[in-house]
């Protein structure tokens, strides 16, 4: 076998209070009750204060009837009320559904109906959203909780905790017990759950506090959406922790978050590369902060690979930027120091300490894992891992699980080489995801909403490159004998089916698709018209 990192498994399977996340917080609100633990738009908590708000969500909880292995959904911005709700429904053993913002009331409801959570806490400005969700629901609907709000009703959420005794219980649960369960976009045109155990939360926690060197004084800027990987398991839960502060921002503007830099004395953000260049851009603009402040150790980019002339721009300027690659299932897998990101220009870095990683050829990865052959260095193969950062599976979707998870190995569909020092290369994707502004976009899905469009008789959705995006979608439609279809028409069926950064930005009206002898759409052909 091929050098790899193999994990540190030698945590105990038996049931305890110890091995529950839910506990994290407690632990630092005994030993700096004062630091501050996050701050968001609306206040600032330390441990202390953090530590109370997650006992009386957790009493309210307890109250509406959350027990173990219940769903608690959350379809909030970058609160403090997310961080809450994810530790208070662990210390119930319940599982904590993060839903992204972007969705749309039918995308939400879809989950709501697959998941069906006991309690969706919603952001107040979402109510019609979330009320519209509800409604096209066709299962049990949740109890709702709204947070924020400063009408005559006043903030729900608050009222909720204050009307709640702390309560002191946390359930004792084993490394495998499931925590998250995170929607990914769906290779069949259905978004399937990704289900996250407390061990993969731990271990990678681990992987970040020895990769950002994260230290109890460090302030951590999160504008990454807490609903993705990237801001809650890469950047805010391992700060957490490690006993850092973080600091939580609602969208992104270049210029405030310099500023917020500047005046929180941030250590370290984290961000795709689309972030960072209109950071660095922001910098040539006539504003506050001309050159990143000196409190800033490095910058962390994620979600699709940063440019070498980016990374070289941000150095010239005294800041170091640090890369990684990992997905839903398994967080962060790879990561690439500061100090080698322009000798290793283009890699994504080698394996994290808590994760084995191996290559496999094509021609072996559908066969048995016994006879599964590494790639030499240079060869591209399918990158694969094991180890205690990977899921436990996917939720209520044997097919997909067992197509995911052969054995102890999760197959990430991602095509990559090595070098001799196992530094990896990505070059492509087994599978057809694509990704648009960090936003994992998978074509099937995206399909399937253009197909049931009454004037489409077929179509094929292909990624096509896009300077501010990275990639977006082109849709290649045939409509429907005597019928036609105009961008503004499929505009319009795709608004309330879609995510915006689902639908596709380009429209080609084809007489046919072109296809294999079996049948299969030859995508690589309708790729080539935007070479």
């Amino acid at each position: 076998m091929p050098p790899s990192h193999r994990p540190d498994e030698s945590s105990p399977i038996t049931r305890d209070t110890d091995q529950n996340v839910g506990r994290w917080i407690a632990r630092w609100a005994d030993e700096q009750p004062g630091a501050l633990a996050w701050a968001d738009e609306h206040r600032r908590c330390d441990y202390a204060s953090a530590e109370d708000r997650i006992r009386r969500l957790t009493a309210w909880m307890a109250d509406q009837g959350v027990d173990r292995g219940d769903r608690v959904a959350v379809w909030v911005g970058n609160h403090g009320a997310t961080l809450e709700a994810l530790f208070a429904a662990a210390r119930l053993a319940a599982i904590f559904i993060p839903i992204n913002a972007r969705l749309t009331p039918e995308e939400v409801a879809f989950q709501l109906d697959d998941a069906t959570p006991r309690v969706l806490f919603v952001e107040h400005a979402w109510h019609d959203r979330a009320v519209a969700a509800t409604n096209l629901q066709v299962g049990s609907k949740p109890i709702i909780l709204e947070v924020g709000g400063s009408d005559a009703a006043g903030d729900a959420y608050e009222a909720a905790l204050a009307g709640s005794k702390p309560s002191e219980r946390c359930e004792p649960v084993s490394p495998e017990d499931p925590m998250i369960l995170m929607y990914t976009s769906g290779t069949t045109g259905k978004p399937k759950g990704a289900l996250l155990p407390h061990r993969k939360t731990l271990y990678n926690s681990r992987n970040a506090e020895i990769y950002f060197d994260i230290q109890r004084s460090d302030r951590v800027l999160i504008v990454a959406p807490l609903f993705h990987s990237l801001g809650l398991q890469i950047l805010a839960l391992p700060a957490l922790y490690a006993g850092a502060g973080i600091v939580l921002q609602n969208g992104f503007d270049a210029e405030r978050v310099w500023s917020t830099i500047e005046s929180e004395k941030i250590s370290y953000y984290g961000g795709v590369p689309t972030m960072h260049q209109r950071l660095l851009e922001a910098l040539d603009q006539p504003g506050k902060v001309s050159s990143p402040p000196d409190s800033l150790r490095f910058a962390f980019t994620a979600g699709a690979a940063a440019s070498a002339s980016m990374i070289r721009d941000y150095h010239e300027r005294g800041l170091l930027m640090k890369q990684g690659y990992g997905q839903t299932e398994t967080s962060i897998l790879t990561c690439l120091d500061a100090d080698r990101a322009l000798s290793k220009a283009g890699s994504v870095g080698r394996p994290v300490e808590h994760g084995e990683i191996r290559l496999v050829a094509a021609d072996t990865i559908e066969g048995p894992v016994e006879d599964w052959r590494d790639v030499a260095p240079g060869d591209v193969g399918e990158i694969v891992v094991r180890g205690p950062i990977t899921m436990l599976g996917y939720w209520q979707r044997p097919e997909a699980t067992r197509e995911t998870l052969r054995g102890e190995w999760v197959r990430t569909g991602d095509l990559a080489t090595r070098d001799d020092d196992f530094d990896i290369t990505l070059v492509g994707r087994a599978r057809e995801m694509y990704i648009s502004g960090g936003e994992n976009v998978y074509p099937a899905e995206v399909e399937a909403a253009i197909a049931m469009h009454p004037d489409v008789e077929e179509v094929a959705v292909v990624a096509i490159p896009d300077a501010d995006w990275g990639e977006v979608g082109r849709a290649h439609v045939v409509p429907s004998s005597g019928r036609s279809v105009e961008p503004e028409s499929l505009s319009a069926w795709l608004q309330p089916r879609l995510a915006r950064f689902k639908q596709p930005r380009e429209l080609v009206i084809e007489s046919s698709l072109p296809r294999t002898a079996s049948g299969k759409v030859q995508k690589h052909l309708l790729r080539r018209e935007s070479q």
